[in-house]
């Protein structure tokens, strides 16, 4: 991932707080001598400093390759908009040239593998806390649950970070004007994910005087 001075997260704070708010990724493991990377979308829970826990069903691929080699890259990628090319100038909107904003994160990880059911349990109570927290669901396992028999059907993965590389790509390297120009445009256009992106372009740009 290219990541100009411009792009670069403010601080460990800057990424951190933007990946405790962002729980979805790409979990990407190499293996060995082998010709392409399994790449596995999955969930997960971030302990805001150096720790991913999540799980995953047990026929899955990237099993073997992360037992040859217990390295992983975890990314993540949100808050993402196209710029047309009309905006992103400042003479003739003719000639501008289209961009695109968005936030990612890639997590280097060393990868330690969960099989014992006791901390099983414990990561899919971890990750059962973060993401429906008061729903009341039954801690796992529990008497007379079908949790026991469905615990050897997946595995957990411990994730602890080695290296981060975080790029916030919202119009660094553009004026202040040009910035709130942008952000007007992203404001009436209401798209999807423009409010996020419109945040961090509005954090990122310096106030009028």
């Amino acid at each position: 991932m290219l990541i100009h001075p411009w792009d670069g997260a403010a601080d460990d704070t800057e990424w951190k707080t933007w990946l405790t708010a962002h729980d979805f990724g790409q979990l990407v493991a190499t293996g060995r001598g082998r010709d392409l990377p399994v790449v596995v979308p999955t969930h997960f829970v971030f302990d805001g400093d150096t720790t991913v826990w999540l799980h995953l069903a047990r026929p899955n691929p990237v099993w073997p390759l992360l037992e040859e080699n217990p390295r992983a890259l975890l990314t993540v990628i949100g808050d993402y908009a196209y710029v047309p090319s009309a905006w992103n100038t400042e003479a003739d909107p003719a000639v501008g040239v289209p961009t695109s904003y968005y936030a990612s994160v890639h997590l280097e990880c060393d990868a330690r593998i969960i099989d014992d059911p006791a901390e099983k349990a414990v990561v899919l109570n971890r990750q059962l806390g973060h993401f429906e927290p008061g729903s009341g669901r039954t801690p796992v396992p529990a008497p007379d649950s079908p949790d026991p028999r469905l615990l050897p059907g997946i595995r957990g993965i411990e994730l602890t970070v080695t290296a981060v590389r975080a790029k916030f790509k919202f119009g660094g390297n553009k004026s202040a004007e040009h910035r709130r120009r942008i952000g007007a445009h992203l404001d009436d256009r209401a798209g999807p994910l423009d409010a996020q992106a419109l945040e961090h372009l509005q954090r990122r740009t310096p106030p009028e005087s």
